[in-house]
């Protein structure tokens, strides 16, 4: 039986831009200008059509991020879980104030993710019983990898995130596999390319973005 997808009003986009941007000299990288907008802003505007509610995670600039529109939350203290955590805080602190079923975490330095990503992952979730879902794309080498930073996770998994934070946990493939996440193979490989220089960011200025139907715009 084929179940329908997800509703909208049933997620909360997150859009994870706390990280230090340490390989691009330590500017805030979600506040960087791509196409005219700063990153952060055009993930948002990504995320909009395909979930009900918004937020971001953010450490630094804090009003800079507000002057978006959306609620802005850091990284919590989580005790045991060291300095720097990585974005599993980013999911704990969206997990932390999600009043949806389910939150759909993004990174900032992503612009082109697909505008079907929720729909997909969603569908992927509910065919397979899973509280966690990742989409899954080919590299340069024709190797299939997960995208982690991308994760559909259901809201009553914050506890469990909790615990793996604080026993030292960093990896997010490594929580995801103990929960039970299911990859979903997305084909167009290029709209998972992140931006990690100033470098790269400038490169892909022009470049094509994903569409819905697995094509390029």
């Amino acid at each position: 039986m084929t179940l329908p997808p997800l509703p909208r009003e049933a997620l909360t986009g997150l859009v994870l831009a706390g990280g230090r941007g340490s390989r691009m000299g330590g500017v805030d990288k979600g506040l960087q200008s791509w196409r005219g907008l700063p990153l952060a802003l055009q993930a948002l505007m990504r995320l909009t059509p395909q979930v009900g509610e918004l937020m971001v995670n953010a450490n630094r600039n804090l009003s800079a991020y507000e002057s978006f529109g959306v609620p802005v939350w850091p990284d919590p203290v989580i005790p045991g879980a060291g300095e720097f955590p990585g974005p599993l805080a980013g999911f704990l602190a969206g997990l932390e104030r999600c009043e949806t079923d389910w939150l759909l975490a993004v990174p900032c330095d992503t612009p082109n993710f697909p505008e079907d990503l929720a729909e997909r992952l969603g569908a992927a979730a509910q065919a397979a019983g899973a509280p966690i879902a990742l989409p899954r794309a080919q590299d340069a080498d024709g190797v299939w990898r997960s995208q982690p930073a991308f994760c559909l996770v259901r809201a009553d998994r914050m506890e469990s995130l909790l615990r793996f934070l604080q026993a030292g946990g960093r990896k997010i493939d490594r929580w995801t596999e103990a929960e039970g996440a299911v990859l979903v193979d997305f084909p167009e490989a290029s709209a998972f390319d992140n931006l990690n220089t100033l470098a790269e960011l400038q490169a892909a200025q022009g470049r094509p973005s994903a569409t819905a139907d697995g094509g390029m715009r």
